[in-house]
């Protein structure tokens, strides 16, 4: 089912704000953002509101909606949880992978390479979603992959797609993850997959202090 347009409105500033596009204290100004998205008002308002509850933004008396305090502690407790969550689904999931799954895993994971090599960024940020969400669904775990699902909106996977030292990451750890659960070895599928978003932590602190977000 198609995503309400506010929620995909909200997706893509949470994208802006997480990659640094929108900085902390920044206004954001309703007709800007949906003359820059094509839609009305309207979904725009809804967006932030849904964002004003995560504490993504504020609403400042006078000004408007402003981008909400984001510290580089705050980035690596969303990463840390997403990996934690991320790490026992995928344990649980190497306990009793099938050979079917496994092959099912392998041919998601060889599209995403070959997007990768052509640097598609719409088509590894979709891959690479459906690889994972896959995953997820394998463990048979409806409230733990449900938290998993809130955890990674505020990845910005569009700025993940686009960055080749991620691409090249991504490819080493998706194999040591497969090979983990060839060898139905969940000790190796948590690290492997913990690792996995503690890397991606690691980048986007880097891209963050690189561009001055915190003094």
């Amino acid at each position: 089912m198609r995503p309400q347009l506010s929620d995909e409105v909200a997706a893509t500033l949470r994208g802006r704000i997480m990659s640094g596009e929108l900085r902390p204290g920044a206004r954001i100004r309703l007709e800007e953002v949906a003359a820059q998205l094509g839609v009305s008002i309207t979904p725009v308002r809804e967006a932030l509101l849904t964002l004003r509850g995560e504490d993504m933004v504020e609403l400042e008396p006078r000004k408007g909606y402003v981008v909400a305090p984001l510290s580089e502690q705050d980035v690596i407790d969303l990463f840390r949880l997403q990996g934690d969550i991320a790490g026992e689904l995928a344990a649980r999931l190497a306990e009793r992978i099938t050979d079917a799954q496994r092959d099912e895993l392998t041919l998601a994971d060889r599209a995403l390479q070959r997007a990768a090599r052509t640097r598609k960024v719409d088509e590894i940020e979709r891959l690479e979603y459906a690889f994972h969400r896959t995953v997820n669904v394998m463990a048979q775990a409806r409230k733990l992959s449900w938290f998993l699902h809130v955890a990674t909106r505020y990845t910005p996977a569009r700025f993940y797609a686009a960055d080749a030292g991620w691409r090249d990451a991504m490819r080493a750890e998706h194999e040591a993850v497969l090979a983990a659960f060839a060898a139905k070895d969940p000790t190796a599928a948590r690290e492997s997959m913990t690792r996995h978003f503690t890397d991606g932590a690691d980048l986007l602190v880097k891209h963050l202090r690189d561009l001055d977000i915190w003094p």
